[in-house]
């Protein structure tokens, strides 16, 4: 159970009397253990205001309920993975059919992390999309160290300003405490030939530069299908991605690096367009953090996990399970029917 900071309510304008009411009673009954009878008695108030205000202090930030795997479940499944990939972690999260409440519940393991883990004087290098933005949203201590969030991919504007590196990496500053820099460059372009003259440019190379001598990295881990993000952005076409998917890709990683099931670089044209770090790249970074919450992901996430680039992988129950039978599935170098 954690509690948010009054004064960021009241910045917003709303009644202090109301926000230390609403505190003071949270507090009585999260930490203290008190019943909303006992609260109401104690304050002079009935029970269904008790009741109100508990709820408003959840709405409003005040109060954040977190349910956590019992450690008996968590340790095995999370033990399990380590030793299957190499992982250092794993960051399991319960399920929740509502897609938005289970990005949520991944990216506060994820926050949290980084909360236990950052010091002054390092660099994240901070990918894109919902997964890595959702991580932003769900800092809920506000820290104040001198850490340097850098854009390990360009930007795009079909992307959207919320789910843009830019854009994450400044509220992540504001969170956790410190700078961000923005990768002047376009994320995805027309071919590898304008992709390699943009890494000749003096503020590119900097960027990018910076971002490959990351302590830690944030990416995400996407899935193939006519439905992925990409596709929505106008990035690939329903036909490219059909056609990636008979050739064998099953997903993608940080810069777009297209894999197969087994983790190696999948044949496909559209390989080599994205402005940003590779795989290459990431295996130098000492925690690289893969964080994949939708459930259409797991054979995507298991081909990533076989690059032996991820350090750290952050997802779901449903996902850490299906990871497990799929590896089982698909061991000695057989393929996966995923049609």
């Amino acid at each position: 159970m954690l509690f948010n900071n009054a004064w960021m309510l009241r910045m917003n304008g709303q009644d202090a009397a109301d926000i230390d009411l609403m505190t003071e009673i949270s507090t009585l009954y999260y930490v203290q253990g008190e019943t909303q009878e006992a609260i109401a008695n104690r304050l002079g108030h009935s029970r269904v205001r008790v009741g109100r205000l508990l709820k408003r202090a959840q709405a409003e930030g005040i109060v954040d309920v977190r349910v956590r795997l019992h450690p008996a479940v968590s340790v095995e499944i999370e033990q399990e993975l380590k030793r299957r990939f190499g992982l250092k972690r794993a960051l399991i999260a319960l399920d929740n059919s509502d897609p938005d409440i289970q990005r949520s519940g991944v990216a506060s393991l994820v926050a949290d992390h980084l909360s236990r883990s950052l010091t002054d004087g390092q660099i994240v290098a901070v990918g894109m999309g919902r997964n890595v933005a959702a991580v932003a949203d769900n800092v809920f201590q506000a820290e104040s160290l001198k850490v340097s969030f850098v854009c390990a991919i360009g930007g795009s504007l079909r992307a959207g300003e919320h789910m843009n590196p830019d854009h994450i990496c400044r509220r992540l500053a504001s969170r956790f405490g410190g700078d961000s820099e923005t990768l002047y460059a376009p994320a995805l372009v027309q071919n590898g030939e304008v992709r390699d003259a943009l890494y000749e440019n003096s503020t590119v190379r900097q960027t990018l530069d910076r971002a490959r001598r990351a302590d830690t990295a944030l990416i995400g881990v996407g899935d193939v299908s006519e439905d992925s993000n990409m596709v929505r952005m106008g990035w690939f076409s329903a036909q490219e991605i059909a056609e990636a998917r008979l050739s064998g890709t099953v997903g993608d990683m940080m810069g777009y690096d297209f894999i197969d099931i087994h983790g190696q670089p999948s044949a496909t044209q559209m390989q080599g367009r994205v402005v940003g770090l590779n795989i290459q790249d990431l295996t130098r970074i000492p925690d690289v953090i893969a964080i994949a919450s939708e459930n259409t992901k797991a054979v995507g996430i298991l081909g990533a996990l076989r690059t032996g680039v991820i350090d750290t992988l952050a997802t779901s129950v449903t996902n850490a399970h299906t990871i497990l039978r799929l590896d089982e599935a698909t061991q000695g170098g057989g393929a996966l029917n995923t049609y």
